[in-house]
């Protein structure tokens, strides 16, 4: 029988750490509510297409502390996640997704988000970052600003990480993605989440998809600014 990657004292750690987590659903619950209204705003309505939420299930938190516990072991390090920090070390434990149609409208979209997060006087964690895999992208997002992370899972997605720096203090994280992009996500979740699959036709089919999802922003793009020349 293989042994563990990791200890029954982490295991027993990262249960308390679940239960911890489940205890406190009524904090998360409330500030999800309040992430959802203020991305509700005006503002943002005529630049996007639709929202997305979610609270994680404490299955999927569980996979995930067993996944960094493991890479904390390889890296010859303790894991040191605890119930005092455990809500400032996860920070997707909420999450948000604004999709758009075209990437032009990501401008609009950022300086919108930025300011609603200033004017609530919430701390922002983790400036935005562009998790991409194709050097158009990458170009685009630099024009604006906005750092780049190479995503070796071929995906393009704009990462922020912020807190309402309350008292029992929990992050959120908000994705900005195209709608072609959030058709790569749905199916990569599906197949990939929390345990990735050990079929390799599974694997080559979703690099190729994520290059027609490129593809299908490209084009996109293309309408809505040949559209827009003509108006």
């Amino acid at each position: 029988m293989a042994k563990s990657p990791i200890t029954k004292s982490e295991l027993r750690q990262i249960d308390r750490l679940v239960t911890h987590y489940n205890n406190n659903q009524e904090l998360f619950i409330r500030f999800s509510d309040n992430v959802r209204a203020l991305f509700s705003s005006d503002r943002l309505a005529p630049h996007i297409h639709s929202t997305k939420w979610r609270i994680k299930k404490p299955d999927h938190l569980k996979d995930k502390l067993i996944r960094k516990a493991v890479e904390f072991k390889s890296a010859g390090m303790e894991f040191d996640i605890t119930e005092e920090n455990l809500f400032e070390r996860i920070t997707d434990l909420v999450g948000f997704r604004i999709l758009h149609l075209h990437t032009s409208q990501f401008k609009s979209i950022n300086k919108i988000v930025l300011d609603l997060i200033k004017e609530e006087e919430w701390e922002i964690i983790e400036e935005p970052t562009a998790r991409t895999w194709d050097d158009e992208s990458r170009d685009y997002f630099n024009t604006l600003g906005i750092k780049t992370r190479d995503s070796e899972r071929m995906y393009t997605s704009v990462h922020y990480v912020f807190t309402a720096n309350k008292k029992k203090a929990c992050a959120a994280e908000l994705q900005v993605r195209t709608l072609a992009e959030e058709l790569w996500g749905e199916v990569d979740h599906k197949i990939n989440y929390p345990h990735p699959t050990d079929r390799s036709s599974c694997r080559e089919q979703i690099k190729v998809l994520a290059r027609i999802t490129s593809g299908c922003t490209r084009l996109v793009d293309s309408i809505f600014h040949s559209h827009q020349e003509n108006d």
